[in-house]
């Protein structure tokens, strides 16, 4: 019996030894929506008027259906989610109607939501960190939300939590309830996130982008427990993310925004493989494919979303759209099924798509730069740029306040080794906390007590002085994944790409004629060079970073995660320029990210990142059409595509756990504890995995792994 079967308020949910049992509510008819959300307006005071940050959407959520709500930064995603839980400030102006079980919600008071939040409706939020209370325990929190809406006592509340953090997959649940929120992981924060929006067992499920901050491997976890929840619940789930390869896989319906209201709305098929809504086709084209062998440009979408503020006359998508035409400028058309059609579409040409224009034709895919003749010559004939030789970092780890004692090291990086070549793309993947930081900065930093060595253009860096140094660091450069932050609000933009000119000696003539230069190089207009970082779009912005790197005529360029804070739409333009500029200037890149998807689209050869070592490492079409190392499959098997037959029929990889500790790191294999292949091996050869640290072995021309029983397999 469960300690909510005991209390006055039953849950449907009952235990069993594994944790908790799937709902069976007779009470819920599927056949009739649990959240009705009808024509929802939302608007901000400012001083430049009235925000219009949701104009109009309207959907439903049956129990046991998943509503996927996708769209760009600042389509109105979160705010309409925020209002059904009634979690806005009392300066936003709402409209329209939300009822849950036919029971209307706005106009309630915060006692009589409260009362709702978190028992009929659950909240997965996107920082876990931020949404758990740093000073009460993991348990606690979850006890609180029990015992808020049923009638249990403590104890009682505290064996309910246990079940449900064994239900969502923390290991240990009866240790780890009293653990504090910064003491798990993120995939752990996230999966104890879930378990209390599914406490009270809710109707309604509203996740928004919980995986968005995760890597693939624990987001593959993260989307699984939401599945296990959504059995045990039987509750609709409301899905906002703007990962299109997450809805494919995990929605039955989805729902695009755009400026404030849905411009497509359908079954996951329909909008997938026949979309009728420019916006909607150039969203899919914009995006890498894991499993797309061919090197392509990608289809950016030019420009950017309207303020919301002062709104256009006629459709907002007009002024980025390739087939509006004067009616789009003047008449914002409805979201409905038009002539012909199969799913509601808010576009005045929807019924011609498929029919007099082709879909694909929308937005032409730019060519790709021709291949330089550095790019042509065999990859032996070219000069090393960069090369790796068992590069070690290791940080101590002290103890005491007054006297430090040395307790142990964290392994941050454990001996690594690789090369770049001359015009080559050499992209670093792993997951947060393998050591891909600690490499760039160890390459960056150049220190003189390094352990290892680091050969920049033929010349160790152990043995240079000051100047050579600085020297050094002309020819390399670096972009960093966060372009506000990087960038000097303070400064012009011109003054910031002016900034490293001046720090090398170019006279104020030369600097006067190379900032134009560079502004027209990254496709930005050169008299915009008064202008501040603020004043332009996240896409600008990287484009100023990438600008600012090339000031110097750099040889190698490092990038991290330079991609990972853009919508699709402008991410795909930046990867289009970061080609362009590799083939006309004879760039090499260090790529490092977590997205597989963008890794495949750009780089030349790949080198997988686990607890400070390269695990495998090879040409980019070896290391994704036959992985071969478990780690390098697993991450590949959880990268979701954006294309929902193909995603209804691939198997995941889940890898148990999360990533160890650098300052413990495992014995023999550091990667056994979560291996899978580990499981399958006899005794003794589980044995030689405990005991033996296996070694990077060749498996063919430029393919190497470090495992004792590498084998390719096909995961994509």
């Amino acid at each position: 019996m469960t300690a909510a079967a005991n209390s006055s308020q039953p849950s449907d949910s009952t235990r069993t030894k594994e944790g908790l049992r799937p709902v069976t509510d007779s009470r819920l008819d599927k056949s009739q929506p649990i959240l009705d959300v009808s024509d929802l307006v939302v608007s901000f005071p400012s001083e430049a008027g009235p925000v219009r940050a949701v104009r109009g959407v309207s959907y439903t959520v049956r129990p046991g259906e998943v509503l996927g709500i996708v769209g760009e930064s600042g389509s109105g995603k979160s705010v309409s989610s925020m209002a059904v839980l009634g979690l806005l400030p009392d300066s936003a102006a709402v409209t329209g109607s939300v009822k849950l079980g036919g029971r209307e919600l706005l106009g309630l008071s915060d006692g009589e939501m409260s009362k709702i939040r978190g028992k009929d409706i659950g909240m997965v939020f996107q920082d876990p960190l931020s949404a758990l209370t740093p000073v009460y325990s993991v348990g606690t929190q979850i006890i609180e939300a029990l015992q808020i809406h049923q009638q249990m006592t403590k104890e009682q509340a505290r064996e309910r939590a246990i079940d449900l953090l064994n239900t969502v997959g923390i290991p240990d649940p009866k240790r780890r309830v009293d653990n504090f929120p910064h003491e798990f992981s993120g995939g752990m924060r996230q999966r104890a996130m879930i378990a209390m929006a599914i406490a009270n067992d809710p109707k309604v499920i509203i996740a928004d982008e919980p995986t968005t901050a995760l890597d693939v491997t624990i987001q593959a976890q993260v989307l699984e427990v939401l599945k296990k929840a959504q059995e045990l619940t039987g509750a609709g789930i409301l899905m906002i993310t703007h990962d299109l390869g997450v809805v494919a896989g995990f929605a039955d319906r989805v729902q695009v925004m755009y400026a404030g209201k849905p411009v497509e709305s359908g079954d996951v098929d329909e909008v997938y493989y026949s979309p009728r809504m420019p916006y909607t086709i150039g969203l899919l084209g914009s995006i890498p494919r894991l499993d797309d062998t061919e090197r392509r440009a990608l289809t950016p979408i030019e420009g950017t979303p309207p303020s919301m503020v002062e709104l256009p006359q006629g459709c907002p998508f007009a002024a980025r759209c390739p087939i509006a035409i004067d009616r789009c400028r003047e008449v914002e058309p409805e979201l409905s099924v038009k002539e012909g059609g199969t799913h509601p579409t808010a576009c005045h040409r929807s019924h011609e798509l498929g029919d007099t224009l082709d879909p694909d034709a929308i937005y032409p895919v730019p060519e790709l730069p021709e291949s330089s003749d550095l790019e042509q010559r065999p990859r032996g004939e070219r000069a090393t740029v960069l090369e790796l030789d068992n590069l070690t970092k290791h940080f101590p780890l002290s103890k005491g306040a007054i006297v430090k004692r040395k307790v142990g090291v964290v392994r941050a990086v454990d001996g690594i080794s690789l090369e770049i070549r001359e015009g080559e793309t050499l992209g670093l993947v792993g997951e947060s906390g393998c050591g891909k930081t600690t490499t760039l900065l160890e390459i960056l930093d150049l220190p003189k007590d390094q352990v290892g060595t680091v050969t920049v253009f033929g010349k160790a860096t152990k043995n240079m002085n000051r100047n050579d140094r600085k020297a050094l660091r002309r020819d390399m450069q670096i972009v960093f994944q966060d372009p506000m932050a990087a960038l000097d609000a303070r400064m012009p933009i011109g003054d910031i790409l002016a900034e490293p000119l001046k720090t090398h000696g170019w006279d104020k003539a030369r600097i006067a004629a190379r900032v134009p230069e560079l502004l027209e190089l990254v496709g930005l207009n050169p008299d915009h060079a008064d202008r501040y970082p603020q004043e332009f779009s996240g896409g600008q912005r990287q484009r100023i970073s990438i600008a600012r790197a090339l000031a110097l005529e750099p040889k190698l360029v490092i990038l991290d995660e330079p991609v990972s804070a853009l919508d699709v739409s402008i991410q795909a333009g930046v990867l289009n320029l970061l080609d362009e500029l590799k083939s006309r200037l004879g760039l090499s890149y260090l790529f490092v990210a977590h997205d597989l998807s963008v890794v495949r689209h750009i780089a030349d050869r790949i080198a997988v990142m686990y607890l400070g070592r390269i695990v495998e490492i090879g040409e980019t079409d070896a290391i994704f059409d036959k992985p071969s190392h478990p780690y390098t499959q697993a991450l590949l098997s959880a990268v979701p595509l954006p294309d929902p037959r193909r995603e209804r029929e691939r198997t995941r990889i889940l890898l148990t756990g999360d990533l160890p500790s650098p300052a413990d790191v495992p014995s023999g294999c550091r990667f056994r504890n979560r291996c899978p292949k580990y499981l399958t091996l006899d005794e003794r050869d589980q044995q030689r995995c405990r005991d033996e640290d296996p070694a990077s072995a060749k498996l063919a021309d430029d393919h190497s792994a470090a495992c004792h029983f590498a084998k390719a397999l096909e995961v994509i």
